[in-house]
This record gives C-alpha cells, structure tokens and sequence, in this order.
C-alpha cells in the first residue's frame, strides 16, 4: 500500500515537472523577442563629450540640468541613432531609474517565487508586445538599450526589459486598478480664456514613490519623419505621457477603468507617442488612435492649435469614441463620458465608486465661478487642494485635483507654442516656461539656460506652512505598498486632521495592538470625512463590525 502510494506520488510529482518544464520553455519560446536590425550602427562610436559640469553632448544632441531641477534633453535623427544618443547622454539616470523601478516591484512583491511567477506571467502575457509596436519606436528603444545597465540583465535582455517597461503602466492598470494613476486634465478656448487662445492644463497623477518621480526629463525632439515635438518624460522612456509638437498639438492621457485583457498591445504611451510625432489636428490624432489596438481604456485629450479646440479621444481594446467640448470648456479626469463608452457598465460602476467624478466637478466649479481664466490661473486649479464648495477634505485625498502626488504637472498654449512645466516638490514648486519656437530654432554649444524666466509662475507659498511639513510626515505612510509600521494613531491624526485617510491608519494601528476602543472611535469618526472611494467606505465599516464583535 505505501509502496503504490509512493509511486502514485513520484508520478504525481514527475508529471507536475514536466508541466512546469514545458511551461516555461513554452513561456520562453513566446516571449523570446527579436530586436530590428538598423541599417547602420556607426552610432554605436559616437562620444558623450561633457561641455562642463552640467553639459554633455553626443554630436548636436544634448542633456542638461537647469537651475529648477529639471533636465532638459535634445534629440535629433533617425530612430536608431536618436535612440543611441538618449542612452548615452542618460545612462546614469537610466540606471538609476531602473533600480528604483526594480526595488519598487520587489517592495511590491517580496517573495522569489512570486517574483519568479511574476516573470513568467509579464513573459506570457507580453507574447505580442513586439508585433504590436511600430518599427520606428522598436529601433529608437533598441538605440536607448545599448547604454543600458549589464546590472538588470538577470531580469532580460537590455532590449527586451526597455520594451517591457513601456507596457509596466498598463499592466499594472489593468491588473491592480490600484489608486496609482488618477490624472485630472481640461481644456478650455474662445470665452472662457483670458486671450481667447487655446489653454490646457494636467496632473499626471502616477505614482510609484517619490523617487521614481526624482529626475524628469524636458525631451524636446527633431525626429528626420514627423513633427517635432516636446514631452515630459524620465530616463528610458519613449512613450509620450504629456507633450505638444511644433504644430501646435498637444497629447494628454487619463488612465479609465480596464477589464483584465488576456494580453498585450501596443501601450498607451506609444500609441501617445506616435499622435504626437506624426498628427496636428484632432481628426489626424483620432485616426492614428483608430488604428491602433490597446489592451487596456485609456483617454487621450487632445488640444490643436489648428482647430482652436480640444476633445477627448476615448479609447478601449474594442471601442473608440470622440467627444467634443461644450461650451468652449472640456474636463478629463478617469472616467469616460462619451455616448458609446461613457454608458458601459464597468465605467458606470467606476464613476459610482471612484473619486473620478468628484474631480471632474471640482474643475468645473472652479472654471465655472471665474469670467475667464489665464496661465497663472490653470496653475492655481492645477494645486486646488479643497472639496466640492471649497471644503476641506484632508491633504492628498484621491478626490482632489492637487493630490500631492503628481509626477509632474503641465500647462500649454498651443498657439503660442508655450509650455510650462511644474517642479518639485509635486506641482508646487515652480511652473518653468518653455518657448518651443526658441528651443528649436537655437543651437546650444555652451550651457545656458533656455527656460522664459520672465514667465515663471512661482512656488505655492503652501510649501512655507506648516500644514506642508505635516504633510511630508504623513505622506510616507498613504499607500498600502509602503512599509506602515511604527504609526502612533494621535501623531497620525495630528498631521492631517480632515482627512479620512489618518483615522483609517490611526484605526489599523489601534486594531492591530488590539486597542478595539480606540479603533472603533477612530474608524467611526473616519466615515465622517469626505472618503475618497466606496472600497475605504466599505473598508472601514467592516472593521467597525470586527471591532464590536471583539468588544462583546
């Protein structure tokens, strides 16, 4: 008997070995990816020359670090050989960017297996990744991984992890639908401008911690096919997540709910990148859109100097919608509002939990409550820290439009071809203006600055209070994917005294050293605050209950 059980075992186990075995030699075969050839490599030779100590140069390409923080870079070329020029005049940041990325998902997830079956997962589901992605952005991402770091090699090819990153944000949307991505845009033109002239302004709300977001990169690009253009980028990064092109066309994207997809296209970012590079009306954006398939819902705002408007191009794996601005004013936060895909029920049920709605209105209250807005006024809303009717809801809530989060924050005048671009810390430090006719009309040789210095909207004075410094205390522990122990519930309370969110953590705290009396008086007064989504609701009322059952 335990002889025939032991066999039954062994074959058990052998046949599970064999299923594994074949799995990943079937992962691996799919996944396995095949870099385009350019036609020439003489880049490959090119030297990074330092000017001085802020200045590096690869032939008429270069890198600097201006007097705000940010960097600004200069590309020009064929794909393969402006691909080649950002890896070299970036490899440090590119490293850097990688490790912090790679650190982050194995903060994420802490086990090896996990981690082993993660990589086996992002190989299967990626399986089309490279067929998806035009050959132009392929050769450009080859050009970049050639200065990549041997340091991550153990993960993949230089070729293939650059590639796959492009598809990180995605996936992750789709997967996690955690509260990472939450982007509020607008546009508004004619009447409801202070010149009349076309005026946008964004949060790009992703985060993965603060030092992901530490070294943005101005990218301003001369591409020899397409327009150039300008985006606010990091180091390996191609993909576009806010830019405008020399015509006066400006590209935005808002993450929307996604059902899990059974694997990948082309990513958002890319899809981005091509509208930026190669449309400059709203209809050129739209069919670019069309063409192309996604694997997660994403909308694009698009503005056009040409047009003297924007509009939103709502887009899913299957479905594509245009909506149009109303009354010369157009908001986009993470929901969609079209008549085909506005009526879903994923992004129904989305707008009824989510804190998507509550921005939207809070954008249009603002815009609404003025005759007509200018520049610095589209900075103003951009850091609006206040609920509905000007209420205060607690820092960093998900339902404000300033979150104290963003990567970075933009404003545009496509016709003027002006640009401004938020510096830390978040969007409060200063807006820098860019003037895209001067960028790329001039030459730099020696390091200068190449900013509009007389346009510069200055830092939030919120920076000077002590409501701030509160903040950076509090702000460590806000997401679940960041180590929360050691909280004292009343210093929690003390540091964001109208935000749910504290007596949500004060509560955990109390509940987990098994003070129920305090956890229940802090969850209890947490329902009282302006929550931002149905899930914390629904959280903090399930330990309300947890905690009675306790105390009985």
């Amino acid at each position: 008997m335990h002889r025939r059980l032991f066999k039954i075992t062994a074959y058990f186990f052998l046949i599970l070995s064999v299923l594994l075995v074949s799995l990943l030699v079937y992962v691996a075969i799919v996944a396995r990816v095949s870099p385009p050839i350019p036609k020439v490599r003489s880049s490959l030779s090119w030297n990074r020359n330092q000017i001085d100590s802020g200045l590096f140069m690869v032939r008429d390409n270069w890198l600097r670090k201006s007097q705000s923080g940010l960097y600004e870079m200069y590309v020009e070329g064929a794909p393969f050989e402006r691909g080649v020029a950002i890896g070299k005049l970036t490899k440090e940041l590119a490293r850097y960017q990688e490790e912090v990325f790679v650190k982050k998902i194995q903060q994420l997830v802490p086990s090896d297996f996990k981690l082993f079956l993660l990589k086996i997962f992002v190989g299967w589901f990626n399986r089309n990744l490279e067929q998806s992605v035009p050959e132009e952005f392929k050769l450009e991402i080859l050009g970049v991984s050639t200065e990549a770091s041997p340091d991550f090699d153990y993960i993949a090819s230089p070729y293939q992890r650059i590639l796959n990153y492009h598809a990180a944000h995605d996936i992750g949307h789709a997967l996690q639908n955690m509260s990472l991505v939450g982007c509020t845009s607008f546009a508004a033109w004619n009447d409801r401008t202070s010149d009349s002239s076309l005026l946008i302004g964004r949060n790009f709300d992703f985060y993965v911690g603060d030092e992901f977001a530490k070294n943005k990169i101005v990218a301003f690009y001369k591409p020899t096919a397409g327009h150039k253009f300008m985006m606010v980028t990091f180091a390996g990064m191609t993909g576009v997540l806010s830019g405008m092109n020399d015509q006066g066309l400006t590209v935005t994207i808002n993450a929307a709910k996604s059902y899990i997809p059974s694997s990948s296209a082309m990513p958002v970012s890319l899809v981005a990148r091509e509208i930026l590079q190669y449309a400059s009306t709203i209809e050129e954006a739209y069919t670019i859109a069309a063409k192309r398939k996604m694997f997660v819902s994403e909308s694009f705002l698009i503005g056009s100097a040409k047009d003297s408007k924007a509009a939103i191009i709502e887009k899913t794996p299957d479905d594509i919608d245009l909506v149009e601005g109303k009354n010369s004013l157009i908001i986009c936060t993470n929901h969609f509002q079209g008549k085909t895909l506005g009526n879903t029920k994923i992004n129904q049920e989305h707008i009824r939990t989510s804190a998507s709605l509550f921005r939207w209105q809070r954008v249009e209250e603002i815009i609404g409550a003025k005759k007509n807005i200018s520049v610095s006024d589209a900075s103003l809303l951009l850091r609006d820290q206040k609920g509905l009717g000007g209420a205060d809801i607690g820092l960093g809530n998900e339902k404000l439009i300033n979150q104290l989060i963003a990567h970075h924050s933009i404003i545009f005048q496509p016709k003027q071809l002006k640009v401004w671009v938020s510096t830390d810390p978040w969007q409060l430090g200063e807006y820098v203006c860019y003037d895209l006719n001067k960028v790329f009309n001039a030459s730099l040789r020696e390091n200068h600055e190449i900013t509009d210095s007389l346009l510069t909207i200055p830092a939030d004075p919120f920076l000077m209070t002590k409501a701030y410094r509160d903040f950076t205390k509090f702000s460590k522990y806000r997401f679940p994917f960041e180590p929360r122990g050691g909280i004292q519930p009343d210093s929690i309370v003390e540091w964001n005294p109208d935000s749910y969110l504290s007596y949500l953590l004060a509560g955990d705290a109390s509940f987990n050293r098994k003070d129920f009396v305090s956890a229940l008086a802090f969850y209890k007064k947490g329902l009282t605050k302006e929550i931002a989504t149905r899930q914390e609701q629904n959280y903090m009322k399930l330990q309300i209950t947890k905690c009675q059952t306790e105390l009985e």
